[in-house]
């Protein structure tokens, strides 16, 4: 058996229009899974063209995951699109929101958690329904390197992706001896349109850079291993894990 093989597995990756999300599900394609991607971008219908054309088996579902009950719409609608089943959910959707926190405004500070946390946690539990009648089932939430530190002038999403951790452990505790395994990611800097204003301020961006021992900032190439290996057999006996992919950067 290879233990990283994901043939005949059924993948619902949310935001993998772009960004980091965009190479999860195509990593999880690559290694045989068939993926439905939800996201909000009008951009959905060709990206999952485009991995058709070539040669994966991809599904659009276009939702505003910020509502609740289209969330819960679009996740029956790509449990259809996959035959009813659902073996991997990884919920990479996610936004951003910068000010100083003295005066972050309550309404980017409910946007981003709604987005962020709430509706990372909707769509666990409705995977979590599912997989637990299937009897197994592999869920990949996306933490942060905010879910150690604090950052800067990001109060939301530091508390939002300090949720996801929790989150991800308390799941884990209820639904590993069920045969589902839940765990985290958590992407260090990422050169992805979130972190375009770090990267063009000079300074920081050359500060961040010297603290990372690989030398350079990740790519979403850099989270399709570690995405296979939680989907796939290799993780069986990993659960309520919080995973750092960032180059050494907490090492330092």
């Amino acid at each position: 058996m290879d233990l990283f093989d994901l043939t005949g597995k059924k993948a619902i990756v949310t935001g993998g229009a772009s960004g980091l999300a965009h190479g999860v599900a195509e990593g999880l394609m690559e290694a045989g899974a068939e993926v439905a991607i939800i996201d909000i971008s009008s951009h959905t219908e060709d990206v999952t063209k485009e991995f058709c054309n070539r040669g994966f088996k991809a599904y659009a579902v276009h939702a505003n995951l910020s509502k609740s009950e289209e969330l819960i719409s679009a996740f029956n609608t790509a449990l259809e699109k996959l035959d009813g089943r659902v073996d991997i959910l990884v919920p990479a959707a996610g936004i951003q929101k910068r000010h100083k926190s003295e005066e972050f405004p309550m309404k980017d500070w409910d946007a981003v958690l709604n987005i962020n946390l709430t509706a990372v946690f909707q769509l666990n539990q409705l995977a979590g329904q599912q997989m637990l009648k299937q009897g197994s089932g592999k869920i990949i939430n996306f933490a942060s390197m905010l879910s150690f530190f604090g950052g800067y002038t990001v109060p939301a999403y530091a508390a939002s992706k300090g949720g996801i951790a929790q989150i991800t452990k308390a799941l884990s505790n209820e639904w590993a001896s069920k045969g589902i395994n839940v765990n985290a990611i958590a992407p260090g800097y990422m050169a992805t349109k979130m972190n375009t204003g770090i990267l063009q301020d000079e300074k920081r961006n050359a500060s961040i850079t010297a603290r990372i021992p690989i030398g350079r900032w990740g790519t979403p190439d850099d989270l399709k291993g570690i995405v296979v290996f939680l989907a796939s057999h290799a993780s069986d006996y990993l659960s309520g894990a919080v995973i750092p992919v960032d180059g050494g950067y907490l090492g330092c």
